[in-house]
């Protein structure tokens, strides 16, 4: 049987989606899973609805709950991970003001820009002692990363580790949001009153969830790119094969222009639709951080609602909480999405066929003109023998040197926070489109390396 290990098992959203997916698999029925996480409380709720789950649905698993990773790894096939060094929302609001105390305006501040380098920084020392233990307990298992920043930490998998790693996102399905909203009236989808765009707003969640939910059956999407940063290549009517590229261009346009402005604009000088939304795409633009010009204002971009969603985790733990003592139903954990842990899991341990819309893997050449092993997003395709992505050739070249200096970037930061070298995560940061003065990257870097001491014990030998 499969034995499946998942680190940072004590998020809510885990318990929601992933644990309650795989409990529900036929194919896993009799498996291992192994629950692993620091915070004791959120673990044991967790485990607890684990076991309420396996006894109600007759899944046959075999669960236990381990606070050390080390107890959990021995002989596993699949290494789901989550983790993140908290309090998220504390840190990465820290992580922005920071950056604004030296004059710096960073768009959201987690997976690029200063805060996405800061962000991989404080992550890198659990993650790496993760794989390493991988590497002697279950060197042939797949480590199935959920943790952003998504291309950096991936690549600190692939480059400084022998484990095969791959990096499973849903921001492909904000591109399925917007083309659906944009061919509305052709494909007839209802789109729901009070629709602002495609941005991370809780109360905006079940709107976009509505027509997501009506797009993905008429279209296909392919897109390709780095993550939070991928573009759609092509895009076509799944009744009749019709090319809808063209009419996408004609009818995003035709939309009120407040929706999704940034998306709007670059579409407009670049050719191609950008997938992830204003507020992912604008971390890797480097026209998104001028004091003068003030783009976050002239493109309505919104920050994450650090406190709203730091409420909105506490809520959902006690929720989980609640249907772990029996005390509410769990008939709502029915029709949950793994976004995409499942898929991976099933396929490869039982020799399927699958083909799933993105994932993160090292580049052999599925995208020609972006550099051999950094990572890269696109299709894949998962069977007995791995997963396998689908070849999409060269992005244009404007594009792919948009994607070839982040993934330059990150590899800086990667090696940087892994060796903890300072001159090297000072090159990160100039590099960054975020920055745009010298002096300025020096004093943001030493005041992250200064305030997050704790957490970057390599930077202070």
């Amino acid at each position: 049987m499969t034995t499946i290990t998942v680190i940072g098992a004590g998020s809510a959203s885990f318990g929601e989606n992933t644990l309650s997916a795989i409990l529900r698999s036929k194919k896993l029925k009799g498996s291992t899973l192994r629950l692993v996480d620091r915070n004791v409380q959120s673990l044991d709720i967790v485990h607890r609805l684990a076991n309420r789950l396996n006894k109600e649905w007759d899944s046959g698993f075999t669960i236990s709950a381990h606070t050390n990773h080390k107890d959990a790894l021995d002989g596993a096939d699949f290494v789901v991970s989550a983790i993140e060094v908290g309090p998220r929302e504390e840190l990465w609001r820290s992580d922005y003001e920071i950056t604004l105390k030296h004059g710096v305006h960073q768009p959201y501040a987690e997976n690029g820009g200063p805060g996405g380098f800061i962000h991989t920084a404080r992550n890198i020392k659990p993650l790496m002692e993760i794989v390493h233990d991988m590497e002697q307990a279950c060197p042939d298992a797949w480590f199935i990363n959920f943790t952003n920043p998504m291309v950096r930490i991936c690549d600190a998998v692939n480059r400084h580790s022998k484990i095969k790693v791959v990096g499973l996102c849903h921001q492909i399905y904000a591109g399925y949001g917007m083309v659906g909203v944009a061919l509305a009236k052709d494909l007839g989808i209802e789109i729901p009153d009070g629709l602002e765009g495609m941005h991370a707003d809780v109360m905006q969640h079940p709107l976009q969830q509505m027509v997501k939910q009506q797009t993905i059956p008429l279209i296909d999407i392919r897109a390709a790119g780095t993550n939070h940063f991928t573009w759609i290549i092509s895009v076509h009517d799944k009744r009749t094969g019709e090319d809808l590229y063209p009419l996408l261009r004609k009818r995003f346009f035709e939309l009120d222009e407040k929706f999704e402005p940034l998306t709007r604009r670059v579409f407009q000088d670049f050719g191609l639709f950008p997938v992830p939304g204003d507020t992912h795409l604008c971390e890797y633009l480097p026209w998104m951080s001028d004091s003068v010009c003030k783009p976050w204002d002239k493109y309505n971009i919104r920050l994450y609602d650090w406190d709203v969603m730091a409420s909105v985790r506490d809520f959902s733990l006690d929720r989980l909480n609640e249907m772990a003592n029996g005390g509410m139903t769990i008939e709502s954990l029915l029709d949950t999405d793994s976004e995409g842990a499942l898929e991976m899991i099933e396929n490869i341990a039982h020799a399927g066929n699958h083909y799933h819309l993105a994932a993160n893997l090292p580049n052999r050449g599925q995208i020609s003109n972006l550099p051999l092993n950094t990572i890269v997003e696109t299709p894949v395709m998962v069977d007995g023998a791995g997963i396998h992505p689908v070849h999409v050739g060269a992005l244009p070249d404007s594009i792919a040197e948009l994607c070839r200096r982040e993934l330059m970037v990150a590899q800086l930061g990667v090696d940087a926070a892994i060796e903890g070298n300072t001159q090297k995560a000072l090159q990160c940061l100039l590099l960054d489109p975020v920055i745009g003065d010298l002096d300025s990257a020096k004093l943001i870097l030493d005041d992250y390396l200064k305030t997050y001491k704790e957490h970057l014990p390599q930077f202070w030998k």
